[in-house]
């Protein structure tokens, strides 16, 4: 696993960042925390790539507020230049 950057899934919609810096707060040092609101996903940050390895380890699969969530390595972002520009 590249970076220190998660993606979390299947969470429940009622969940805060503050809930997940909590959860994750106990695997090492989140940097960072991003809840897509209404979409039941986010990313968490940690300090580290090995801290993230361990939170990722540890938390996939996990029952958290109800659900069982699905912890990743990040993407990098699709582009967003399609081919649909410049038609004409």
């Amino acid at each position: 696993m590249k970076g220190s950057k998660l993606y979390v899934g299947n969470l429940s919609y009622s969940v805060s960042t503050d809930d997940l810096k909590q959860l994750f707060s106990t695997h090492g040092t989140v940097e960072n925390v991003n809840v897509i609101e209404g979409k039941g996903f986010g990313f968490i940050e940690m300090a580290n790539q090995a801290e993230a390895e361990n939170a990722k380890k540890e938390l996939d699969g996990s029952s958290f507020k109800g659900r069982s969530i699905r912890v990743n390595a990040a993407r990098p972002p699709k582009s967003r230049h399609g081919g649909r520009g410049n038609r004409r």
